[in-house]
């Protein structure tokens, strides 16, 4: 969970070769409006607003450089489930916003730490963040985490959906 610029706030993703494939910066300040996920040469895959909805706010991802395009429609949509006083938190995805508004996915994670799964819409595991273990068993840092994705599953909207969960619980 470390940017790799200097004074940054975001994190670097590395695959299991320990070669950096994403990264994540909101080059503002920790907790941004606006935050990009990039590949490794800094090209923007996609960008996450956050939005205000009457008393609510929710989180847009853009899978192009320029969110504020005229007519361009988010690629996903999150929203945080109220529930007061719970330690585990979980969020709504909807893919294709404005179009049949889908819920393809769900966040369930705990608030406190950033562990968390997603779940596709028959109840399935696609993803899975916990925290990264040595090959000891030492358990590291709190912001050294370990991502399982499954095969079939677009790995950059799962680094965005991890990305905006951070966000949400203010961990980025």
């Amino acid at each position: 969970m470390k940017s790799l610029v200097f004074h940054g706030n975001g994190c670097t993703v590395y695959n299991s070769d320990g070669e950096i494939v994403y990264r994540i910066d909101n080059y503002d300040r920790k907790c941004s409006n606006e935050v990009f996920l990039m590949d490794l040469t800094g090209k923007v895959l996609c960008t996450l607003l956050r939005k205000k909805l009457g008393a609510f706010w929710h989180w847009e991802g853009y899978k192009y450089n320029d969110p504020k395009v005229k007519n361009e429609k988010p690629w996903f949509q999150v929203r945080k489930n109220c529930k007061f006083l719970k330690r585990n938190s979980e969020c709504q995805v909807t893919m294709g916003c404005y179009e049949a508004r889908t819920s393809c996915y769900r966040i369930e994670g705990n608030a406190l730490k950033l562990a968390l799964k997603i779940v596709n819409s028959e109840g399935g595991v696609v993803a899975e963040v916990k925290q990264k273990q040595s090959s000891s068993g030492i358990v590291l840092g709190d912001d050294v985490l370990s991502l399982v994705v499954e095969p079939h599953v677009d790995r950059s909207l799962v680094m965005a959906l991890v990305a905006v969960y951070g966000l949400i619980g203010n961990k980025m």
